[in-house]
């Protein structure tokens, strides 16, 4: 079914009062329930049975022993092991069996997932590589000098460009909302205040370092991805509006394909990188691999802000981590060395050995000296004396080795934090890496050993003495690490704790790490080994995890059946709840523990998503709850209610958050009616938002 066909419209005027009443009700009730999800869960159903089965179901058989039910047993895994159930997903793994279900998704190169690639077909940037892109999308000095005009001339003409394209996203949106009441008429709110969300507060940007000029004073080279968004989703550049009361459902953008393909800035690069992500959660049928491929990116972070790393995110995540996102850590390690997105990210491309780079600087003065002796062209006098140096230039060209590489590849990417180095190990890793470099980012960004840059001289790293010279210095030093015992424990830690718990059991990260150790790293083995832990499938695992902001927007989308168009949107709100795509800029990447992600801002940005995706409100996305929940019992509330539990959260709501979500089924302003009128039809859309908003879908 296609998002034009899901889309559907509510006639009655009074559906924005309505909504703006509903979400400030329903805040403040599911907010409520805030310290029992930092608690660690909620008390479970009063007739959920939970423990002493008295016989495995069959779905389960080759499974380890557990205490939840078949279908908690199913849920939990599509919820741990990839993003959530899709409608559908639980009766299908219970026919399959869930132990083949895992095994397939263990092998995903046996899996048919042509259908998403379809879907990603419709980026071409995926498939380019970065001197492709620098070539299609350059730099504003690089798109001006050959446009032969100046920065400052290509700047204004982008301005021109992009206020072009809002103006004619605005004359669509209006077309298609003359017969609709107007949203801020309805709302009472000032038209324009595309700032705030529905609570009233500042709505967060998805990329807080970016400008927050007008639509004047941008471009589409600073523009933050509201505001790209606005060209290739006209409509969507203000996220607050389309959850707005009155914003007509199922608002259709226009052809966003059309404009989408119109852009050709750098703007786009990620853009399109970020989209095929969201698609990737949504569809694809290897879900295991997703979610390493994202575990994997996530582990060796590299951000989109940083220079030449926009061109070059593209190929580090489709040729990098991709591949090796199931098979040996060493493999993939060495990969992330050489690759130029990571020697930019930590400067690594610019390290040298610095006696060998004084030596380059002599060589290069004796060469200028022996010219200007000569004189000029066939050894003429030179009319005029040569200007003198420039001493900034000079110290602009000054370098040396470089740490950062060397600390984050045994901190971060192999050892940990308490691995057993020393600020004296790092040291000599740089050495090791000297000369590991790019041959140009900005023109020709490929990996490039420079052996005139590194250093020659022996290195002594944990203990070992690394001589192997030139390259083999780092091969060796990557060798070492991904054979130390400190890296099989640090990377089981790191998987057991994204897919198990914030604290995982000792006993699951020593036997993961023993896995990993007996089989040369290899991650499918580790990954076999945690999944088939009586640890995993414990009562203490089940819903122990919170979704981070983008494992949230995708469950939701898959939860309620959603189709996209241009996903875009979805990646909106994955920045806006807080974790904007590509866009972390520490090393470390962002934080796997609930800590990270719990608060009250963030539970009012989730539900607010929740009833803009509910109730069809976002550009290029469809959705039709009332067709998911079967549409049955359309005028009244409280059966609405219970299938909409029953769907979204496989029926368990602890009496905490039923208590909450009957409070609102109890109120005349949660139907399509006035207080003085008979009940005509319940806005299901409305309600599954708000089942979505709560507690126990946070939790995955």
């Amino acid at each position: 079914m296609t998002a034009q066909r899901l889309r559907r419209k509510h006639s009655s005027p009074r559906l924005g009062v309505i909504f703006a009443a509903l979400a400030s009700l329903a805040c403040a009730g599911l907010i409520f329930l805030l310290p029992y999800l930092e608690a660690g869960g909620l008390e479970p159903a009063a007739n959920d049975p939970q423990t002493n089965r008295s016989g495995q179901a069959p779905s389960l058989k080759g499974l380890p022993p557990t205490d939840l039910t078949e279908d908690q047993a199913i849920v939990h895994a599509l919820n741990r092991l990839g993003y959530g159930p899709r409608p559908g997903d639980l009766q299908r793994v219970k026919e399959m069996g869930l132990a083949k279900w895992l095994d397939r998704q263990l092998h995903p190169e046996s899996l048919n997932d042509s259908s998403l690639q379809t879907r990603l077909s419709r980026f071409p940037t995926l498939s380019m590589s970065s001197e492709a892109l620098l070539e299609r999308f350059p730099r504003p000095q690089v798109a001006a000098r050959r446009e032969g005009v100046s920065p400052q001339e290509y700047r204004k003409e982008q301005q021109e460009k992009l206020q072009a394209a809002r103006e004619a996203a605005d004359n669509r949106q209006g077309a298609d909302s003359q017969q609709e009441q107007m949203p801020d008429q309805i709302s009472g709110q000032p038209h324009g205040d595309s700032r705030r969300g529905e609570s009233g507060q500042p709505a967060r940007n998805a990329q807080q370092n970016a400008s927050d000029g007008s639509p004047q004073s941008s471009s589409p080279q600073t523009m933050a991805p509201d505001e790209l968004a606005e060209i290739l989703l006209p409509g969507a550049k203000n996220l607050a509006n389309q959850s707005r009361p009155g914003n007509p459902a199922g608002n259709t953008p226009g052809n966003a394909q059309m404009n989408f393909e119109q852009i050709q800035t750098p703007q786009r690069v990620i853009a399109e990188l970020a989209m095929a992500k969201m698609d990737r959660a949504v569809y694809s049928e290897k879900q295991v691999y997703e979610q390493m491929v994202d575990f994997w990116f996530n582990h060796f972070n590299v951000f989109a802000g940083k220079g030449a790393d926009r061109w070059l995110l593209t190929s580090y995540e489709r040729d990098t981590i991709r591949p090796h996102a199931m098979g040996k850590f060493r493999d993939l390690l060495a990969a992330t060395a050489k690759s130029p997105a990571m020697l930019f990210y930590l400067d690594n491309w610019q390290s040298v050995d610095p006696k060998a780079w004084a030596r380059l600087q002599q060589e290069q003065a004796r060469r200028q000296a022996y010219r200007a002796r000569l004189g000029g062209p066939f050894g003429a006098p030179r009319p005029f004396p040569r200007p003198p140096a420039n001493p900034n230039q000079a110290k602009k060209q000054e370098r040396g080795l470089n740490e950062n590489y060397g600390r984050e590849l045994m901190e971060l990417h192999t050892l940990g934090v308490d691995g057993g180095y020393s600020q004296q190990d790092v040291i000599e890793v740089a050495r090791c890496f000297t000369g590991w470099t790019i041959r140009q980012p900005q023109r020709d960004p490929q990996f490039w050993f420079n052996e005139r840059l590194h250093d020659p001289n022996p290195k002594m790293v944990l203990g070992h003495k690394i001589n192997a010279g030139g390259m083999r210095d780092g091969e060796e030093v990557l060798d070492l690490l991904a054979r130390d015992p400190h890296t099989a424990h640090h990377l089981s830690l790191e998987i057991a704790r994204h897919f198990v718990s914030d604290n995982p059991p000792d006993a699951l990260v020593d036997r993961m790490a023993q896995t990993y150790e007996s089989t040369d790293g290899d991650i499918r083995a580790v990954l076999h080994t945690m999944i088939y832990s009586p640890e995993f499938w414990s009562r203490e695992a089940y819903r122990a995890k919170i979704k981070t902001p983008f494992e949230f927007v995708a469950s939701a989308a898959r939860a309620v059946g959603a189709e996209s168009d241009v996903p875009l949107a979805l990646v909106q709100w994955t920045g806006r709840i807080g974790e904007p795509l590509y866009q972390c800029q520490p090393p470390t990447g962002y934080s796997d523990k609930a800590e990270a992600w719990v608060s009250t801002g963030a539970l009012l940005n989730r539900l607010n998503y929740s009833l803009t995706l509910a109730g069809n409100r976002l550009p290029g996305v469809g959705t039709d709850i009332r067709e998911l929940l079967g549409g049955d019992a359309a005028g009244q509330p409280g059966a609405v209610l219970d299938q909409a539990i029953a769907v979204l959260l496989s029926g368990e709501a602890s009496p905490q958050t039923r208590e909450t979500l009957e409070k609102q089924m109890s109120d005349p302003r949660v139907l399509q009616a006035s207080l003085d009128d008979p009940i005509t039809q319940v806005n299901e859309g409305m309600i599954a938002g708000l089942v979505l908003g709560a507690p126990e879908f946070q939790r995955r």
